[in-house]
């Protein structure tokens, strides 16, 4: 069978394309950016009429919709990518008398966010072309090891804490592997399907069973082989503003409407997907195989490590920078200078010198962090700690180590060196 399938690019497209192939199929690949042979590019902005899809449809047997954003980058994407851009391809395949089509949506309330109102949007519009032989998946979170948003709940699970918000529903999430089965089974047999099409429906796919918040990162430390956690209750205003602050980061997966659609739950009667594959669905505590459970775990500390490292570098700097421009007593800080010869302007001229070098180092490392950037950094900590230890050796031997705990940062460097990707 041919098969268009929309967002092949994407997380879950690629997964369908992967099963669908390998059940057979050919897949004509829609993807954004034209990467290999055969991809028809699309773009979901302005694709807003039939006529625009006509043509690619030429040849084509069956059509899957996989594309999705889960937040706007301009005022009115949602409208335009989940409901326009899909409407006009459904208006096509009914002209085309393609009847084959699989619209993957959402489950949750239309009227909760701007995100499922558009996905309903477009499931209705599908129903409205074709009143047989298309199909509507609503899943729930979907659970992947190549999706941004299991990425990002295996890290936040792999916390040492884990800072769960109270007072919002359950969670429901459903395996990858059964979303792309349903797919592979909804297409069925061509010719039992042009002899006698099935009615045009919606089918909500969970996954098989609801969890708290905290029940669900549990699942997922156990998943990569981590001991549980302590939980620290967060009052639901305080996620909120959390949300709302996270939100003005654009490539956060966090915001306003994220945080709506997972406090107000993310569940539905899993009954009918099992019934409709015909077996049970996968059990969120067999999400993963034991052998993956080491990737899972360093891919989860690698996601927030390298910010954390970042951040504390970037703090030491640009506190210890306001530490030398006043808020330390000048007068001591001049005195410190006397063994180095340096006195009074000269003296003031160095340690504000210092404290605009500093300054500079935390918001390079904040805005320009490169391997040369932590390179030069670890050459002048080496550089303050060797000039402490010719002119101040008492604070060799002083009880608080200020001097030994450059050691910890020398470290940090390191690290951040010997993970720096070649650009």
């Amino acid at each position: 069978m041919n098969i268009l399938l929309c967002g092949a690019d994407g997380f879950l497209g690629r997964a369908i394309a992967s099963r669908l192939e390998t059940a057979g199929h050919w897949i004509v690949r829609g993807v954004h950016r034209i990467r290999q042979a055969g991809d028809i590019a699309l773009d979901y902005q302005r694709d807003l009429t039939p006529e625009t899809w006509l043509p690619r449809l030429q040849g084509v047997d069956a059509v899957i919709n996989a594309v999705g954003i889960l937040r706007e980058a301009t005022p009115g994407d949602f409208e335009r990518v989940h409901h326009r851009a899909p409407a006009a391809l459904f208006q096509a395949c009914a002209q085309a008398g393609i009847r084959r089509v699989i619209q993957i949506s959402a489950v949750g309330p239309t009227a909760l966010t701007s995100y499922l109102a558009s996905k309903h949007a477009a499931d209705a519009a599908l129903l409205q072309h074709l009143s047989e032989g298309a199909t509507v998946l609503r899943p729930t979170l979907i659970f992947g090891e190549d999706g941004a948003s299991s990425r990002f709940f295996l890290a936040l699970a792999s916390l040492p804490f884990l800072f769960v918000p109270q007072g919002i529903g359950k969670v429901q999430p459903v395996h990858i592997d059964d979303l792309t089965a349903a797919v592979e089974k909804t297409l069925g047999v061509p010719e039992r399907l042009e002899s006698d099409p099935a009615p045009s429906r919606i089918l909500d796919f969970p996954g098989p069973r609801a969890q708290t918040y905290g029940e669900w990162l549990e699942g997922y430390r156990k998943l990569m082989g981590l001991s549980s956690a302590l939980h620290i209750p967060v009052p639901a205003f305080v996620m909120a503003a959390t949300a709302r602050l996270a939100g003005c980061f654009s490539r956060s997966l966090l915001c306003r409407d994220t945080w709506t659609m997972l406090a107000q739950g993310n569940v539905a009667e899993a009954g009918a997907a099992s019934a409709f594959l015909d077996r049970p669905l996968r059990d969120p505590a067999d999400f993963a195989a034991p052998k993956a459970a080491e990737g899972l775990r360093l891919r989860a500390f690698a996601f927030w490590r390298h910010p954390l490292l970042l951040g504390t570098l970037a703090a030491i700097w640009l506190l210890t920078a306001l530490l030398s421009a006043g808020i330390f007593p000048i007068e001591q800080s001049l005195a410190l200078l006397a063994p180095f010869g340096l006195h009074g302007k000269a003296a003031l001229f160095t340690l504000m010198a210092a404290s605009g070098l500093d300054a500079a180092m935390g918001f390079l490392t904040l805005l320009r962090p490169g391997r040369r950037l932590f390179a030069f950094q670890l050459a002048l900590v080496l550089f303050y700690s060797l000039s402490i230890a010719w002119r101040l050796p008492e604070f060799l031997s002083h009880p608080f180590a200020p001097v030994l705990k450059n050691l910890a940062i020398a470290a940090l460097l390191f690290q951040l060196i010997a993970e720096e990707k070649t650009p």
